[in-house]
């Protein structure tokens, strides 16, 4: 739950404090703040800002949640549930700068990882069946609206009436 400003800032506290230890030959607690050192760096590639993200996005502060999953350098080093969350985000934040092509991607790579709940799940693949919909791609929206259908018994009432308002849009525009 650290920035990277945050993290490099403790991170380097932390090398100080190790710096001290060895002077004064404490070996034991020098390993300690080694460990602490690894952890952070650990967290660094593993788990990224994604929480703060997070944090962000279910605030609404979309160039807050932008701007810190954007600290994040290589995505596809983070933890395979991590991941799931920062295409998901991403695809929210897109969603709202009305990129649709960049929201699709996001929320396509979402679908393929681990996500906190079915409804979850669900929803990503809705919104690609929606961004679908509204770009005349009927067949692709059809197919993530069967993938979706899938985990019906799993999701809430409100998604279960989202899915129904993009299929009902979706046979508008298919008869």
């Amino acid at each position: 739950m650290f920035t990277n400003k945050a993290r490099i800032l403790v991170t380097g506290l932390f090398v100080i404090l190790l710096a001290i230890i060895l002077k004064l030959k404490v070996y034991e607690l020098a390993a300690v703040a080694v460990l602490f050192i690894a952890l952070l760096i650990w967290g660094y590639f593993k788990q990224g800002t994604i929480v703060l993200a997070a944090k962000a996005f279910h605030q609404k502060d979309y160039t807050k949640a932008e701007s810190l999953l954007k600290q994040i350098a290589r995505p596809d080093w983070l933890s395979k549930k991590r991941r799931g969350f920062y295409e998901f985000i991403y695809g929210g934040v897109c969603l709202q700068k009305q990129e649709y092509k960049e929201a699709e991607l996001h929320y396509e790579l979402a679908a393929q990882y681990p996500l906190r709940s079915a409804n979850d799940h669900v929803a990503a693949l809705v919104h690609v069946a929606n961004i679908n919909v509204r770009n005349g791609n009927y067949d692709k929206a059809q197919a993530y609206l069967q993938l979706a259908e899938k985990h019906k018994e799993h999701i809430t009432a409100k998604m279960k009436d989202v899915i129904l308002k993009v299929e009902q849009e979706l046979k508008k525009h298919t008869k």
